[in-house]
């Protein structure tokens, strides 16, 4: 278990050093979905293509590392990037409704949860591991994709 568990710190690490930051010329489209969240709502990222900048947080309620990320979105930093505009999607990988409920009734989060129960939308999004964030500019193109939020998301944005 301790070698999986390092094989997977090394790979995470990996992932993290090596992910693409993309110009606004060679950024790739978003490609679209619509998910539900946890109320049943149904989410389309079109909707907020040319109105917004769009942050994907992809997790799981097993991964330790989400969980860690998640305390930092709920202690702050979502209310913080909503309030300079940015639309944050939280979307959940390979979980049922009830298995994400029960975790939102434990760790109670300040954000709704999409569900990507059969991995459709992680899969078009390459995600190889969680956590992966995906920032996508206003105008609907892919700036940035990661296993951490880079300290200068900002920027990226305004490229």
């Amino acid at each position: 278990m301790k070698k999986f568990f390092g094989t997977m710190v090394m790979l995470s690490t990996f992932l993290l050093l090596s992910a693409p930051v993309l110009s606004a010329k060679d950024a790739l489209l978003a490609p679209d979905f619509t998910l539900q969240d946890t109320q049943g709502n149904k989410i389309k990222l079109a909707d907020y293509r040319d109105k917004q900048p769009v942050l994907l947080f992809f997790w799981t309620t097993w991964c330790p590392f989400c969980r860690e990320e998640l305390k930092g979105l709920n202690g702050g930093r979502y209310a913080d990037l909503t309030k300079i505009g940015w639309k944050i999607m939280v979307i959940d990988v390979g979980e049922s409704a009830s298995h994400v409920n029960d975790f939102t009734k434990k760790n109670p989060l300040v954000f709704n949860v999409l569900l990507d129960t059969d991995s459709a939308v992680s899969y078009i999004y390459d995600v190889l591991g969680v956590p992966t964030y995906v920032l996508i500019d206003k105008g609907g193109r892919i700036a940035f994709q990661g296993n951490a939020l880079p300290t200068d998301y900002e920027k990226l944005l305004s490229k």
